[in-house]
């Protein structure tokens, strides 16, 4: 593992992580909290049925502290989760009313409980299109060292750690992999050519089949 990335706010900023804790759902702590509108729409950077574009929730980072709270900041505003003030604040750059609201009957994952991408596979996309091959506009969690672009596909199963994962689908891709965010300048753009080169598919999802800890620094190991 080359790295390894938690989201506690969708959309928002992220931190990195020297250990990262597996469970059925995925990275212990990832995108358990989302800011909903009344319409139970998520921000995003996309226009869906579950999700609402609104593209000031990039501006905001969360971070999770040693006793578990979430800590959400804008340049130098902290707020913990929770608070009414964190909430005014989103709902007053957002334009309308807006809440961090925790998991509860509609998951805030997409398609798989963890996210995957090899690094020759980002090399392969910065060298051929050019811009940033920062793990960080794909919003991954886990960073493989890979010697061959894009073999993450050909994955079943993969020990990570002390887990394992099976691979379950590729990650379609969407404006958010353009967008400057999460402290990286994406640069030159990927979605076009990954639409007509790649079927706008970078990197895969997977369940978790054992649960455990993965740390920086340990094997990939495909089944």
């Amino acid at each position: 593992m080359i790295a390894l990335r938690r989201y506690p706010v969708k959309s928002m900023g992220g931190e990195a992580l020297d250990l990262a804790r597996l469970d059925e759902r995925g990275v212990v702590g990832d995108r358990w909290y989302a800011v909903e509108d009344k319409a139970g729409r998520f921000a995003s950077g996309k226009e869906t049925r579950r999700f609402r574009r609104r593209d000031a929730v990039f501006e905001f980072a969360a971070n999770t502290e040693i006793d578990g709270r979430v800590i959400v900041s804008h340049g130098d505003e902290r707020w913990y989760v929770g608070d009414p003030e964190l909430d005014q604040r989103l709902s007053v750059k957002m334009g309308t009313t807006v809440r961090v609201a925790a998991e509860v009957e509609v998951p805030h994952q997409d398609m798989g409980a963890v996210s995957i991408v090899g690094s020759a596979t980002l090399q392969w996309c910065a060298d051929r299109w050019g811009g940033s091959a920062d793990p960080r506009r794909l919003r991954v969690n886990i960073v493989v060292d890979s010697d061959q672009p894009f073999v993450e596909e050909r994955w079943a199963e993969v020990q990570l750690g002390k887990a394992t994962v099976r691979v379950v689908a590729r990650v379609p891709r969407c404006r958010m992999l353009d967008i400057r965010q999460d402290g990286v300048d994406p640069g030159e753009n990927w979605l076009k050519p990954l639409a007509q080169e790649r079927d706008m598919c970078l990197g895969v999802y997977a369940d978790v089949v054992l649960p455990g800890d993965v740390v920086v620094g340990d094997d990939a190991r495909c089944f």
